[in-house]
C-alpha cells in the first residue's frame, strides 16, 4: 500500500468551504457538532451535495437514524455512546459506521456495536486518553476490526503511523 493513499477522517463542526475545498478523495468529512442540541437536516443536505460534488463522502456523528434518512455515506460513533439501538435499522448501498474508543472496554462495546472500523485514541495528544505508541498498539492487536489513529495526527507527526503499520488516521488540526 502507497503511504499516500490512506484513508483521513476529517471532523469538522461547521461548513467551511475552504477547508473542504483542499482536501483528497481520500478524505472523508465527519460532521460533528455537539454545540448545538438540534441538528438542521437542511444544512446537512447542503453540505451532503457540496461534498458530493467535491468527491468526497460525509459521515454524521452520533445520529445513524438521520444519515440513514439523508443517505449520506456513514455514521461515526463517539465513544461516549454505547447504545444498540442502530442495529434494528436496515442499511441501503455502502452504508459504513465507525466508531471511537479509548480503551479496552469500549472496544468490545464498538464491536457489539458491529462498526467498520475503530478510532483508537489517542496516540500523540497527550491527555486523559493518551496511549503512546506501546499501548496503542498493545490496544490495537485486541481486536480484529480495522483500526483508524486519532489524537494529535498532525504534518509533522503523521509519518510517525509507519511504526504502527496503519495508514488510516483522522483528526481535527492536520486538516487546518
Amino acid at each position: 500500500m502507497h503511504y499516500n493513499l490512506n484513508t483521513k477522517y476529517y471532523f469538522i463542526n461547521n461548513f467551511d468551504t475552504n477547508n473542504i475545498d483542499q482536501q483528497d478523495k481520500q478524505t472523508i468529512i465527519i460532521y460533528r457538532n455537539y454545540n448545538s442540541d438540534k441538528i438542521d437536516p437542511l444544512k446537512i443536505l447542503k453540505f451532503k451535495n457540496y461534498c458530493k460534488k467535491k468527491g468526497l463522502k460525509i459521515y454524521l456523528s452520533n445520529n445513524i437514524k438521520l444519515a440513514l434518512k439523508l443517505r449520506l455515506d456513514g455514521a461515526y460513533i463517539p465513544s461516549f455512546n454505547k447504545k444498540f439501538n442502530h442495529l434494528n435499522y436496515s442499511y441501503i448501498g455502502n452504508f459504513n459506521i465507525v466508531g471511537s474508543a479509548h480503551n479496552l472496554k469500549e472496544i468490545k462495546i464498538k464491536e457489539l456495536q458491529r462498526v467498520d472500523k475503530i478510532f483508537l485514541s489517542s496516540l500523540f495528544k497527550k491527555n486523559k486518553n493518551y496511549l503512546g505508541i506501546n499501548k496503542f498498539k498493545l490496544l490495537s492487536n485486541l481486536t480484529k476490526k480495522k483500526i483508524v489513529v486519532l489524537g494529535g495526527i498532525s504534518k509533522k507527526n503523521h509519518k510517525l503511523l509507519k511504526i504502527l503499520n496503519n495508514f488510516d488516521f483522522a483528526g481535527i488540526s492536520y486538516f487546518e
